[in-house]
C-alpha cells in the first residue's frame, strides 16, 4: 500500500485527478468507479477544470457507482445517481447510458445487487476505484463487520453513518435511509487500481487503522492492504495517527516520476 501525504484537500485532489487523467490518456475507455460525499469533491473539481481546459479528454470514458440508497427514486436530488450526475457527469460532459449504478429501488434488490456485480464484470472491470472511508473505516458502505470476501448487497447503515449523512438530508437523520446497496469488499478488490482519499482530523483513526493496523473486519478499508495497487492520499490532518508517516513522506518523495499513482 502506497500512502501519499499532501497539503490539503485541494492537493489530494488535484493529485487523484491527475491519475485519472493519466489513465484516459492512456485509456480513454476507461472505467472509473467513484464515490460520493464531500470528499471526493476536489478530485471532480480538477478533472472537470483539465477537461475545460483541453488537457484530458473524458468523452469516451465510463463511470461506475460504488453505492446507492435503497428506495430513493432515482430522481431524488440525494439519490446517489442524481448527485454523481450533477458532480460528475455533468461537469465531466459523460451521457447517462455511460453510467453503470445498481437500481435501489428494484422489488427484488438481491437480484439487483447480483446483476450490478455482473455488469461491473461484463464492462470489463473498474480500471480506477476512488474511495472515501467513514470514521468508522467503513468504505462504500461495508460498515464495520463486514465479510472481506462480501459481494454486492444490500446493507443496514449504522446510526453514526446516518448521524454523519444527515447533513445531505436538511441535518434530518429522519430522511436518511437505513438500508444501502453496496460493492462489496471482494468486488471493490477486483477494480485494477484502488485510490483512497481522506482529509480532516477526523479521519486521523480510521486512516490509521487502515494503514497500519491489522487486516480485520471491524475496519473494512485495511482490506486495502491485501490489494497489489492500493494508494492512500491524505492531507496531513488525515496523517496525524500514522507511526510511519515520515517514511511515506521519504518514499513518495524518492519515487520516481514516471510511475505516478
Amino acid at each position: 500500500m502506497e500512502v501519499v501525504i499532501v497539503a490539503d484537500a485541494k492537493a489530494g485532489g488535484e493529485l487523484v485527478a491527475e491519475a485519472m487523467a493519466r489513465l484516459l490518456r492512456h485509456k480513454p475507455d476507461a472505467l472509473l468507479g467513484v464515490a460520493t460525499g464531500s470528499t471526493p469533491l476536489p478530485v471532480y473539481e480538477a478533472l472537470a477544470a483539465q477537461v475545460r481546459a483541453g488537457a484530458v479528454d473524458t468523452s469516451r470514458a465510463r463511470v461506475a457507482q460504488l453505492d446507492e440508497y435503497v428506495g430513493l427514486p432515482a430522481d431524488h436530488p440525494e439519490s446517489y445517481r442524481s448527485v454523481l450526475r450533477r458532480e460528475v457527469l455533468e461537469p465531466l460532459g459523460i451521457p447517462m447510458d455511460a453510467f453503470l449504478g445498481p437500481d435501489g429501488t428494484a422489488e427484488d434488490v438481491q437480484a439487483a445487487c447480483e446483476r450490478y456485480d455482473r455488469e461491473l464484470a461484463e464492462a470489463g472491470g473498474v480500471d480506477l476505484q476512488l474511495l472515501g472511508i467513514g470514521t468508522d473505516g467503513h468504505i462504500g458502505f461495508n460498515e464495520p463487520c463486514s465479510s472481506l470476501a462480501s459481494r454486492t448487497r444490500i446493507k443496514t447503515l449504522t446510526e453514526q453513518t446516518r448521524v454523519d449523512n444527515a447533513r445531505f438530508f436538511d441535518g434530518d437523520i429522519g430522511q436518511v435511509p437505513h438500508h444501502v446497496i453496496t460493492q462489496g469488499i471482494g468486488t471493490i478488490l477486483e477494480a485494477r487500481h484502488l485510490v483512497l482519499l481522506a482529509t480532516g482530523e477526523g479521519k486521523a483513526d480510521a486512516v490509521a487503522a487502515t494503514v497500519e493496523g491489522p487486516v480485520a473486519a471491524v475496519c473494512p478499508a485495511s482490506a486495502l492492504q491485501l490489494h497489489p495497487h492500493a494508494t492512500v492520499v491524505v492531507d496531513e490532518a488525515a496523517a496525524s495517527k500514522l507511526k510511519l508517516a515520515d517514511y511515506f513522506r521519504h518514499t513518495y518523495a524518492n519515487k520516481p516520476e514516471w510511475q505516478g499513482l
